[in-house]
């Protein structure tokens, strides 16, 4: 199927915006281009030196970095390939309802606005000089993205053959358990990918440096009201986090950690119980390939402490959260389809 095939592609394309984005803020090109959705005025890096020399006399407080100029307008570049994309399977995804009425429609829909909002997120990032809230909610939003494509592929898979009538048993206890569970687990997750954003925004992601939470007496430097107020844009202050003080980046840092650690119980439990009340092999399979990319994902953390954030393991961190959602994704989805069994065939054989 053409959709299907469709879907599969731009999944990967967000997969990979994903982690330029990621490398991008990293690598502090998020203002490489300090316009949009052009850079310096051009479509493209200003190359030769005239066009260099009169992009720094239009933006002076922000000279050309063609490096980093080059890594943003990739990004761009990419991103607006994923937009297209988006338009692709809504369009095809309305030709084949038509033919198959259970195809959906309203997935799509709801990607593309949110496709559309993601770019307004990345002309704010620029205009409104990196402001950590922005720059959080692009993030989410690109993995809200890739989780959505993700949905939509698995509902793609269960539609593209004919599927035997199934009817709906009440869930046992047992069965509930897991889904909600699940379901709660997915929260957690997703409240602690959203800390790793607020963190990478206000660049707290080395304030600190030893084990388990933050260095000797850290508890003495907590500053929650400070760490998650919504600061009013202003310039670029937000470069850099220099908006904050240490005490705030150290609270950002040390509920970043703490929600890690609830994180992980949860995953880890989450995968227990499906290990013993789960009702399919596949459910238990994929509890066990989530508890392998769990454990890639606290090695990355790890070493991000240990070797001062090198950006290709800061990067791999960040697209490792986005395997753990997606994993979490796949097997509520499955502990959900448990819940059906088919209906029996009326022939008895004798």
């Amino acid at each position: 199927m053409l959709l299907k095939r469709l879907v599969t592609f731009s999944m990967l394309l967000t997969f990979l915006v994903v982690g330029l984005g990621a490398y991008t803020r990293l690598a502090d090109a998020g203002l490489g281009c300090p316009d949009w959705p052009g850079c310096y005025g051009h479509w493209d890096v200003p190359k030769n030196q005239e066009e260099i020399l009169q992009a720094n006399q239009a933006f002076p407080e922000r000279p050309v970095e063609t490096d980093k100029a080059w890594l943003e307008m990739i990004h761009r570049y990419f991103a607006s390939t994923l937009g297209l994309c988006i338009m692709l399977i809504v369009f095809f995804s309305w030709r084949e309802k038509q033919h198959n009425p259970k195809i959906p429609f309203k997935l799509p829909c709801a990607l593309l606005g949110l496709v559309i909002f993601q770019g307004l997120l990345g002309m704010w990032t620029v205009t409104l000089g990196l402001y950590p809230p922005v720059v959080m909610a692009h993030l989410l939003g690109g993995f809200t993205s890739l989780s959505l494509l993700w949905v939509l592929r698995l509902r793609l898979k269960t539609f593209q053959s004919a599927q035997p009538v199934q009817a709906k048993r009440p869930p046992t206890p047992q069965q509930k358990t897991l889904v909600n569970f699940a379901l709660a687990t997915l929260v957690v997750l997703v409240a602690q990918i959203a800390l790793g954003g607020w963190t990478s925004s206000n660049y707290a992601a080395i304030i600190c440096t030893e084990f388990p939470l933050c260095h000797e007496g850290w508890s003495q430097h907590l500053d929650l009201k400070e760490a998650f107020q919504i600061h009013k844009p202003a310039g670029n202050l937000f470069e850099f986090g220099l908006h904050l003080s240490p005490e705030a980046k150290i609270t950002i840092h040390v509920m970043h950690r703490i929600g890690a650690i609830l994180a992980t119980a949860a995953l880890i439990t989450l995968s227990l119980l499906v290990f013993r009340h789960g009702q399919s092999r596949r459910s238990r399979t994929i509890a066990s390939g989530l508890l392998i990319i769990l454990a890639l994902q606290i090695t990355l953390g790890v070493s991000n402490i240990v070797f001062s954030l090198p950006l290709s393991v800061a990067v791999a961190h960040n697209l490792v959260a986005a395997l753990l959602l997606l994993a979490v994704i796949t097997l509520l989805v499955n502990l959900y389809g448990e819940q059906s069994w088919k209906k029996p065939s009326t022939n008895l054989t004798h």
